[in-house]
């Protein structure tokens, strides 16, 4: 029961606390840029099944392999691309504390 609020927190909370904080004028906007990190996610499809609730996304699909984390950690530093940039390590950030809780 903890596990998917801590996880869908971060997913959603993260990127607002995020927005409110540092992009105070434009929050909504850098909020919604931020979630479109989500889309991420269609990778899944490409997996049998869908969605399995022991799997940890994390080097399993392609959008979320580490090839993929080192380019979204590249696009934080373009003044240009940081807003997706955040949503998509935001997005691995939140994965990764999920299959850390599913350890447990």
């Amino acid at each position: 029961m903890l596990q998917p609020l801590i996880h869908y927190g971060i997913h959603f909370g993260l990127p607002l606390v995020v927005a409110l904080c540092f992009f105070k004028t434009h929050w909504l906007k850098a909020y919604g840029i931020m979630l479109l990190g989500m889309l991420i996610d269609l990778d899944h499809l490409l997996a049998t099944p869908i969605f399995h609730p022991g799997r940890c996304s994390i080097n399993f699909h392609p959008l979320h392999s580490y090839y993929a984390i080192a380019l979204y950690i590249l696009l934080l530093f373009p003044k240009a691309t940081r807003l997706i940039g955040l949503g998509l390590t935001i997005h691995i950030l939140a994965d990764t504390v999920d299959c850390w809780l599913m350890q447990f």
